[in-house]
């Protein structure tokens, strides 16, 4: 049996504004997923570890700040480093074309864009996120 998609919700860096993360959290909570929310101004170091800790299938960081070519590689960094390459990494927030496809070649899953509903981010993270269970996951860590 499939349990629930758990996925965090992230803003990082110095930016305040975060309605479209608050909005994107509700609507994946209201499409029968567990969501936890960060809040604001968080550090990679800070989003990986509550990632770890809350045992989640995907993150889903908003950047309106510009600091998205440096938030991102960390996040990915770091989640190499603590064997969370199970977890679906997403985003989205003011991101030009170019950069979209600088950070999906690093590895960064679908990032969306200011007007993107959110009918499709829900798609996208059923589609992608993989409920796996707490002791499975336990397994892969001690590899």
């Amino acid at each position: 049996m499939k349990g629930k998609i758990r996925v965090l919700i992230a803003k990082a860096g110095l930016d305040g504004h975060d309605r479209g993360a608050k909005v994107v959290a509700a609507a994946l909570r209201d499409a029968g997923m567990e969501v936890i929310y960060t809040g604001l101004r968080k550090t990679p170091e800070m989003i990986v570890e509550a990632a770890l800790q809350e045992d989640v299938d995907a993150i889903g960081v908003s950047i309106l700040s510009g600091a998205h070519m440096t938030i991102f590689p960390g996040i990915l960094h770091l989640m190499k480093e603590k064997n969370l390459n199970d977890v679906l990494l997403f985003g989205g927030g003011i991101i030009p074309d170019k950069d979209i496809v600088k950070l999906k070649e690093m590895g960064v899953g679908e990032l969306f864009t200011p007007g993107t509903s959110t009918t499709e981010i829900i798609r996208y993270v059923k589609q992608r996120a993989r409920p796996i269970k707490s002791v499975e996951r336990a397994e892969q860590h001690r590899k």
